[in-house]
């Protein structure tokens, strides 16, 4: 019987792939400078194709000491954590290495702490670029000491994560940080298949006067080549023309090599996946993850995660909270927490906690109108405490299996937000109208938007003023100034809600 010869597109062919690396940190200490520096250092070099704006990904080709051959690292800038989960959420895995920058004089800042929770929640390796080495007040040691107090330990502090003191200015060190990033690659040993069907992710997108829509594709696997027909869902994408990251045309991309592409119909969402088959699927709303189902149903008995973002107004209430719910872990619960700071609630956590398929704490902090329409368009649940106690004694609830749904609160009365007056202190007094019932100093109120499912926010009435005169009550049909607290973010229509 005659062997049929098997077609070269099922040949696996496998090989190495560059890493495709990520830097996040704090938005002072030097993320553009470092990329900027490390594209200088570009030994194959070469111009640019006329390219002078921002450069969302590049390549650079490194050859370590004592290398017969340069090897490529590619690099992408995504514009913030937000941005870079918000990509992992849609389309998986972004980058396989993340470069986490802290400056050596500022050390460990609030936005250092949240680039590390984006950073552990996407599960892949890091490296510790401590930059502005060349800078007065520059302290290694005490920002590796800030760094285990966050739970990454480098090397010389007994951990496994790599570190490398720089100066994106003088570029001091940049070549032992190239190094370092294809060592922690070797050990990943990443390979691809370049013959499997083409798949790739959307870096950048935009709609430009001359070209029309462009966007920036990272090659995951396979190969892209003009002419191809591929499709974002089930848009089809007929590629028109391609440049690499320097604008000069090519024929074709590679795995782990940053693209654009011009053939698209409409301008893609960034973080979308592309590929050569069709995806046709009808609209995802995706699947709340509440506190009150955590444990429902679950006869498994294997260990399950529960993941929280904690959102606190001080210091001392976070450390409190987040001490008291460790201690209510179980053989069968863990609790991990994907962030814990203090502020209001951001779109930050709430993509944090979508990709990462947890739940928001908060407590005593506000969760504006848009992070609350977020939440529900990313099936996430958002717990506002006002009392710390209440939120532990939720989470315990839980974890027993035992939490139910709050009855329906009695409603003793409702006022309609006419007027808001802000004052020079930052607060916000609402003028209002009692619809019904009546409105009291001390009462507990939540505020409802007819067009929103959830409450906006719940406080406490603070003050009620009738021009100058200060009242403990308001009746049905008389307008009054009511202040709330916690600070909460309204619009006139709203209702306040006496409960």
């Amino acid at each position: 019987m005659k062997k049929v010869k098997e077609p070269v597109s099922k040949i696996k062919a496998v090989k190495n792939r560059p890493p495709v690396v990520t830097i996040m940190g704090h938005v002072d200490h030097g993320k553009t400078s470092l990329l900027d520096a490390i594209r200088e250092t570009d030994i194959a070099g070469g111009e640019f194709g006329g390219i002078t704006q921002h450069i969302s990904a590049y390549q650079v080709s490194v050859k370590p000491k004592g290398a017969k051959e340069a090897k490529v690292i590619t690099f992408i800038d995504t514009p913030g954590h937000a941005a870079f989960t918000e990509m992992r959420s849609r389309g998986g895995k972004v980058a396989d290495i993340i470069i986490l920058v802290v400056a050596a004089d500022d050390g460990v800042m609030p936005q250092t702490k949240e680039a590390i929770s984006h950073a552990k929640a996407a599960g892949v390796p890091m490296i510790v670029a401590i930059n502005k080495i060349d800078v007065a007040g520059a302290n290694v040691d005490n920002v590796k000491k800030q760094l285990a107090e966050e739970n990454v330990l480098v090397e010389d502090w007994g951990g496994d994560i790599v570190s490398v003191p720089v100066s994106a200015k003088e570029k001091t060190n940049l070549p032992d940080l190239l190094e370092m990033i294809l060592l922690v690659a070797e050990m990943q040993d990443l390979k691809d298949e370049p013959n499997a069907s083409f798949e790739g992710l959307i870096i950048e997108s935009k709609l430009d006067r001359k070209k029309g829509v462009l966007a920036t594709v990272l090659v995951r696997k396979g190969t892209l080549k003009i002419g191809d027909t591929v499709y974002v869902g089930d848009k089809e994408v007929r590629v028109k023309a391609m440049t690499d990251y320097k604008g000069l045309p090519i024929d074709k991309a590679i795995p782990s090599q940053p693209v654009s592409v011009m053939g698209f119909p409409e301008v893609p969402p960034t973080g979308a996946i592309i590929s050569k088959e069709k995806v046709v699927e009808a609209v995802k709303i995706p699947e709340k993850i509440t506190l009150v189902d955590f444990k429902k149903e679950d006869e498994t008995g294997e260990l399950k995660y529960l993941n929280l973002v904690l959102k606190t107004d001080v210091a001392g209430s976070l450390e409190a909270l987040q001490a008291a719910l460790s201690k209510l872990e179980t053989e069968k619960v863990k609790i991990v927490f994907l962030h814990a700071a203090t502020g209001d609630v951001t779109d930050s956590d709430v993509l944090l906690a979508s990709a990462g398929g947890g739940i928001v704490i908060a407590f005593n902090v506000r969760v504006s109108t848009d992070i609350t329409y977020l939440a529900k368009d990313r099936g996430v649940e958002v717990r506002n405490y006002s009392i710390i106690y209440e939120a532990i004694e939720d989470v315990e609830k839980a974890i027993e299996g035992i939490l139910t749904e709050k009855p329906k609160e009695k409603v003793e009365g409702e006022a309609e937000i006419l007027k808001l007056f802000p004052l020079p202190s930052g607060d916000v007094i609402f003028g209002a109208k009692v619809l019904d019932g009546r409105v009291r100093e001390g009462d507990k109120v939540k505020i409802v938007r007819i067009d929103v499912e959830e409450p906006i926010g719940k406080g406490v009435v603070k003050k009620i003023k009738q021009k100058k005169e200060e009242l403990n009550e308001v009746k049905t049909g008389k307008e009054c100034g009511i202040l709330i607290k916690p600070d909460i973010e309204v619009k006139v229509g709203d209702i306040i809600a006496v409960l």
